[in-house]
């Protein structure tokens, strides 16, 4: 179990994405990612020792310090570094925990909620289809559409299924996603809504 992991960055804002969006939540960015999405908005995160190592103890004391009781662990991509104590040691203080993940590497911790968002630059692990509570597709072409749907035939029935325009092309990929929602009901809309409200 990692005692310390390269945090980004924490915050607390509201969830703007996918199933808990509008939540008060307490933000934990983890550096280090290997999938190299090249719409990334944070790709100061990808290199891990850019990033100071912080105890999970002082991280978990900075979460409690905000009276929350629901944090998200992100990234970079966050299964690259073992999660277990971090998990526990804030699950043991009554905070939910839930990640957000393109599922590239085996997943560690005890979740809450678990947000798959695959990604065509990396392929992720097949457990995350069963495991997943919600699945979310950055839609950047129409072509990611289709990509989606076989996605989504691999989920378990209990999953959430999320499509979310590409927030550089929303202008262009918001009209598509939306008229294809309403042809394929089965999903639902993720927007970026921490953007348009300019907050963390």
């Amino acid at each position: 179990m990692s005692e310390v992991l390269p945090v980004m960055e924490q915050f607390y804002t509201l969830q703007g994405e996918g199933r808990y969006s509008g939540k008060a939540a307490y933000f934990i960015r983890l550096g280090g990612c290997d999938v190299g999405c090249h719409w990334c908005d944070v790709k100061e995160s990808w290199d891990a020792d850019a990033h100071p190592k912080l105890s999970v103890e002082s991280i978990v004391q900075n979460c409690l310090d905000k009276h929350t009781n629901f944090a998200v662990i992100t990234g970079g991509e966050p299964t690259m570094h073992n999660l277990e104590l971090l998990t526990e040691s804030l699950s043991a203080k009554g905070i939910d925990c839930a990640i957000e993940t393109s599922g590239t590497h085996p997943l560690s911790g005890n979740w809450h909620w678990i947000c798959l968002s695959p990604k065509k630059f990396k392929p992720m692990l097949n457990e995350y289809y069963d495991i997943a509570h919600e699945l979310k597709v950055v839609v950047n072409h129409k072509s990611d559409l289709e990509w989606a749907e076989n996605h989504a035939e691999k989920m378990n029935e209990n999953s959430l299924l999320y499509l979310q325009p590409e927030w550089d092309k929303r202008d262009k990929m918001l009209p598509l996603v939306i008229d294809y929602i309403k042809n394929h009901p089965k999903w639902r809309l993720s927007l970026q809504t921490h953007k348009y409200i300019d907050i963390p």
